[in-house]
């Protein structure tokens, strides 16, 4: 009897509340109309699937998984956005809440600023390791594999952002390395020596150049032990992944998938908030997760923070008039730890030192553009550049313009010979046209200015044209670091315990050599502490 009321019991529930129902919503994240399922059995969220979507890949591969647990979590999508990806989480968010409403459960309305229950403040205790790492971009990742590599067991990453490496993945070329596989292939013969004639600066010591040389004459080698493969080389030093495939996204996929099986103690929505100093000696960091504050006790300090081009006042204290400009760099780089250098006396140089990219898209912010031969115009379909301007003219230029903007317009020739422009094309981001005078009329400038402007264009089509401002990439300036990326202190003196690389260094190289200075803190570190 009992055998047959446990029967009836189960079949019971499996007619009446136990059965997964699926249900489709729809939002619009960073890149568009994006649709998720989500299934439920019990009343309860056991699955969130996306199902399409138009995000910017090295976003949304990141944020998504990130994302998916909080609302499992919460069974709720009313949860944080993921610090990197707040467009593309709100569309997510939004469409989670619209798909549960078919479910009979209404959150009510989502917005950009819906976030989760705020949580009391708490102040925890302090935690011990080796080594502690300030920023998860190229630098910090490389400098934690190549510590764990020469011998550090005890490491913690620390990252502000709920995703990993800073800009760097969303770069198309990895320029300035040598004695690549790509480079040999090519019959392209390249050395140490000619590398330092080459990069040879006044923002660098010889030292720091010769460095960064012999590190990227190892950096290939380095990168495909651990699978990453550059195997297009052109112009010299430029790498990309493939001939149609961006470097950045190869790289810091593989930079961080080294991280996670070297088992490195990677902490997220984790901010450095001050360096802990005694006796001159640097011994940890204060952070803050959310509300919670905690201090992290190390024998050293790698600061990775990356530089200020996402903050206008210290664009402004430092670089006057750039603060109008947009920027193409992250959400994170708001140059935190500068006003700690000035508080403890450590060296900064080179402030002013901007990197302005000639061509983002509006309003996107996605890198664009190459080579020369296109034509820019306004609203009104005519130049308005003087010959040879600096970046800092054009970018001025442009925003004098109307509207802010200006048009950027080529044709087939310059399609054919850039892949960043293709890439942009078939993602739907430029305007193409068959004609000059159908161009005109889809970005509404007048055809007879527009024609005039473009006259040493190709006389058939079809032609192309992005709404562009140009945009801060980097700022160039930070805190000395040596040649072993020591930190100086503002008598010129090495700060013992404390080691820097990347963006947040006053430097005048970029993506590379961030990859090249972050191994080089790690091996450093390792020989100091062990």
């Amino acid at each position: 009897m009992k055998k047959i009321l446990l029967l009836l019991t189960i079949l019971s529930s499996l007619a009446f509340g136990n059965k997964e129902k699926s249900f489709i919503g729809k939002g619009n994240g960073y890149g568009g109309e994006l649709k998720v399922n989500v299934t439920t059995k019990d009343g309860k969220i056991t699955d969130v699937e996306l199902v399409s979507q138009n995000e910017t890949s090295p976003v949304i591969k990141r944020a998504f998984p990130v994302l998916k647990d909080r609302i499992l979590e919460a069974q709720s999508p009313i949860v944080d956005s993921v610090s990197g990806a707040t467009y593309s989480s709100f569309g997510i968010k939004k469409a989670v809440a619209e798909a549960l409403k078919a479910d009979g459960k209404d959150f009510g309305r989502i917005t950009i600023k819906t976030k989760a229950p705020e949580q009391p403040v708490a102040n925890l205790p302090a935690i011990d390791t080796d080594l502690v790492i300030v920023g998860a971009g190229p630098a910090g990742l490389a400098a934690a594999i190549s510590a764990r590599e020469n011998g550090i067991k005890n490491i913690i990453l620390i990252e502000k952002l709920d995703i990993l490496s800073g800009n760097g993945k969303f770069d198309m070329n990895f320029f300035d390395i040598i004695n690549t596989e790509a480079q040999k292939k090519n019959g392209t013969f390249d050395t140490v020596e000619a590398f330092v004639k080459e990069k040879a600066n006044k923002m660098d010591t010889i030292e720091r150049t010769r460095a960064q040389a012999e590190g990227a004459f190892k950096l290939d080698t380095w990168l495909r032990k651990m699978g990453i493969e550059l195997n297009y080389n052109y112009g010299l030093r430029n790498h990309m992944a493939e001939k149609d495939a961006y470097a950045g996204e190869e790289i810091q996929d593989g930079l961080e998938k080294k991280v996670a099986e070297l088992g490195i103690d990677v902490r997220t929505g984790t901010k450095g908030l001050d360096l802990l100093i005694n006796n001159n000696v640097v011994t940890g960091v204060k952070v803050q997760n959310k509300n919670n504050f905690y201090d992290i006790n190390a024998k050293a300090v790698i600061l990775a923070t990356g530089g200020f081009s996402h903050n206008k006042e210290l664009l402004a204290k430092y670089a006057p008039g750039s603060e109008t400009i947009e920027t193409s760099n992250q959400m994170s780089a708001t140059g935190d730890f500068l006003p700690i250098f000035e508080k403890h006396g450590l060296k900064v140089a080179n402030l002013d030192v901007l990197s302005i990219f000639s061509f983002i898209m509006v309003p996107s912010r996605d890198l664009t553009g190459g080579g020369s031969d296109y034509i820019l115009v306004n609203q009104e379909g005519e130049t308005f550049l003087k010959e040879n301007p600096t970046s800092m003219e054009r970018a001025k230029a442009i925003e004098a313009q109307t509207g802010g903007y200006a048009y950027y317009i080529y044709d087939q020739d310059l399609y054919n010979s850039y892949y960043r422009l293709q890439k942009h094309n078939k993602l739907g981001l430029h305007t193409k046209a068959d004609t000059l005078e159908e161009l005109a009329k889809k970005i509404d400038v007048p055809y007879d200015k527009l024609k005039a402007a473009t006259k040493t264009l190709k006389a058939d089509g079809p032609y192309y044209g992005a709404k562009v401002q140009s945009a801060i990439h980097m700022t160039k300036g930070g805190v000395v670091a040596d040649e072993n990326t020591q930190v100086l202190n503002d008598k010129g003196e090495k700060v013992k315990g404390l080691y820097a690389a990347g963006e947040v260094t006053s430097t005048s190289a970029a993506y590379s050599a961030a990859v090249v200075f972050g191994r080089i803190a790690g091996e450093k570190v390792a020989s100091e502490i062990k």
